[in-house]
């Protein structure tokens, strides 16, 4: 299972750790995923959709 948002696609990024001494390593932060009852299409579904579709209406919850 991908660490993807089904809604816009939003991956993981990569980025540098940056210490005082200034050494470099790499990171890798994932998205706030959240698995949510979404109604697609017309027919109620489970799909994993990070905060920020949710919180800008990009999806309609399933209500019940």
């Amino acid at each position: 299972m991908a660490n993807r948002c089904e809604i816009c696609g939003k991956g993981p990024m990569a980025g540098n750790l940056v210490s005082h001494s200034n050494r470099k390593t790499r990171k890798v932060s994932s998205p706030n995923l959240q698995r949510i009852k979404v109604v697609v299409d017309g027919v109620p579904r489970r799909i994993r959709v990070c905060t920020r579709c949710i919180r800008s209406g990009a999806i309609e919850k399933r209500t019940k």
